[in-house]
């Protein structure tokens, strides 16, 4: 029986991936490392840790790393963190999901405080049973670790459960934590990408899966 649903955060209930990629590509090019608004669009789902080394040499990397992630975190929530919105919809899909005896987990890569704004520009901030964020994970996704980490604090099985999320770095996690996983479109990633990196369905945003709420894997029992 299907007991919860995790729910990814960026791009996946809050529109927010354009300007994730965005404040890293205005760090890179502070730091003087050559990138296109495209290809760190492209990575963006991981977390600094994995999203990093695609683009920073790794000596550079040893020497500034942590500089580089301190400019960038201070750069978004000056800038960007209050322009986030929730997707159309967003609420009462989380309140169908629990009208329908399930529980919601939030499994993102953000810091704890950034999570505490997305889930009010959701409107969501009263609906979450658990939550993890990037200080409950070694290794951001495409790791397993923050869905596990979802996982122990629901108390349930990986087969008890089911991700949603937006790109297919989610998916890759969401796979090697064999848990399955269900995609949408709103973060700006293609179907077919989605689905080679294992989600099973994917929908429009939250407000077509709540359309088809019966028949997603949400809808199971």
């Amino acid at each position: 029986m299907l007991k919860a649903v995790i729910f990814d955060v960026d791009g996946t209930l809050v529109d927010t991936v354009d300007n994730h990629a965005r404040a890293w590509q205005e760090t890179f090019e502070h730091f003087g490392i050559p990138t296109t608004y495209e290809d760190v669009r492209s990575q963006i789902g991981k977390g600094a840790d994995q999203l990093m080394p695609v683009f920073v040499p790794k000596e550079e990397l040893e020497r500034r790393g942590e500089e580089i992630d301190a400019f960038r975190s201070a750069l978004y929530k000056r800038t960007y963190l209050h322009e986030a919105r929730g997707f159309h919809r967003t609420r009462a899909l989380v309140q169908r999901i629990l009208a329908d005896g399930k529980r919601v987990a939030l499994a993102s890569s953000a810091k704890g405080d950034e999570l505490a704004v997305y889930k009010r520009a959701a409107d969501i901030d009263d609906l979450v049973d658990t939550e993890t964020a990037s200080e409950d994970a070694d290794q951001s996704k495409p790791h397993p670790d923050i869905f596990q980490a979802a996982l122990d604090k629901l108390g349930i099985r990986p087969e008890e459960a089911v991700v949603v999320g937006d790109t297919p770095w989610d998916a890759e996690a969401a796979v090697k934590a064999g848990i399955p996983m269900v995609g949408v479109l709103s973060g700006g990633f293609a179907e077919a990408d989605l689905r080679a990196a294992g989600c099973r369905e994917v929908w429009d945003d939250p407000e077509d899966l709540l359309a088809h709420y019966g028949e997603s894997l949400l809808g199971k029992r």
